[in-house]
């Protein structure tokens, strides 16, 4: 065995190389800017855990794993990739007193827009959004979620929003054939540092602007931007609810607290504020 092929080089798998944290703090860590501190670690069970475990910790601070062991999504689900094959991190956001923490439901709307509009520039794909917190690529013609955002309170006055993103997972390497990655949707770039600059940079130009605004999601922009690159609006879904419960209807539109609006067959309207979307097919 050669010492590139060594288990647990960093090196062994040369098309997956380390990210530079040197590089990433020089391009991101700025005076003024949102940024204030920038850590990259080997593995880790789950950035976000990690973070709402170290807070209080100021606002800024960025954490990105090489790989995630015990990685969460929504309802506690497993996210696991292999080392170094996708962007892992986790950010610290207070958004202070001029923001009501009414608002603050619109921080994973917020961080989806910014990953989204983040990674199409960067990487060079068309990627869309599914409603609350899925990235979605094309592959092969068919919608493949390739990334998530999830956000959890970290004491009083602060949130922390975790980015987990597919950039070169391969076919045989997915955790489910539902799932997606970037260099399957023919990304034209995977390289994970830029990248990882581009999501952070889009995140804090979105944050920014909607702090800005008070929270105000028509103010800021973000209840447009998101509706713009929502690919659940306009379709018939199947809400799946806490409780086993589920209804079917037209996603109509994102209500000003990041509700879906659904239409249902009876004419009536129902707001969703939390529950699994199922995009049905034509006659689904």
């Amino acid at each position: 065995m050669t010492p590139e092929n060594a288990p647990g080089n960093r090196w062994s798998d040369l098309d997956r190389p380390p990210l530079n944290t040197t590089a990433l703090r020089r391009a991101l860590l700025r005076p003024g800017g949102l940024w204030t501190s920038l850590e990259v670690v080997p593995a880790t069970g789950s950035t976000n855990s990690d973070l709402v475990r170290a807070t209080p910790r100021g606002e800024g601070a960025v954490l990105i794993a090489e790989e995630q062991t015990a990685g969460r999504g929504r309802l506690d689900r497993v996210w696991t990739a292999p080392p170094r094959s996708g962007i892992f991190l986790s950010v610290v956001l207070r958004p202070g007193p001029g923001v009501p923490v009414e608002r603050w439901g619109w921080l994973p709307l917020l961080a989806g827009v910014a990953a989204a509009t983040g990674l199409s520039r960067a990487a060079g794909v068309d990627m869309s959004l599914k409603w609350p917190n899925d990235l979605l690529v094309k592959v092969n013609g068919e919608e493949r979620k390739t990334g998530g955002i999830l956000a959890e309170r970290a004491g009083d006055d602060a949130v922390v929003v975790g980015i987990g993103v597919n950039v070169t997972l391969r076919a045989d390497e997915l955790p489910v054939p539902a799932a997606g990655s970037l260099v399957l949707a023919n990304a034209v770039s995977t390289d994970r540092d830029p990248l990882v600059r581009a999501v952070l940079r889009s995140l804090e130009q979105w944050y920014g602007r909607w702090r800005e605004a008070g929270g105000d999601p028509g103010a800021s922009g973000i209840q447009e931007a998101y509706a713009a690159g929502c690919a659940t609006l306009g379709r018939t879904v199947r809400a799946e609810l806490p409780g086993g419960r589920a209804v079917t209807g037209e996603a109509l539109a994102l209500d000003g607290d990041g509700r879906l609006v659904l239409g249902l067959a009876d004419g009536e309207r129902r707001a969703i504020s939390a529950g699994d979307i199922v995009h049905l097919r034509p006659g689904g």
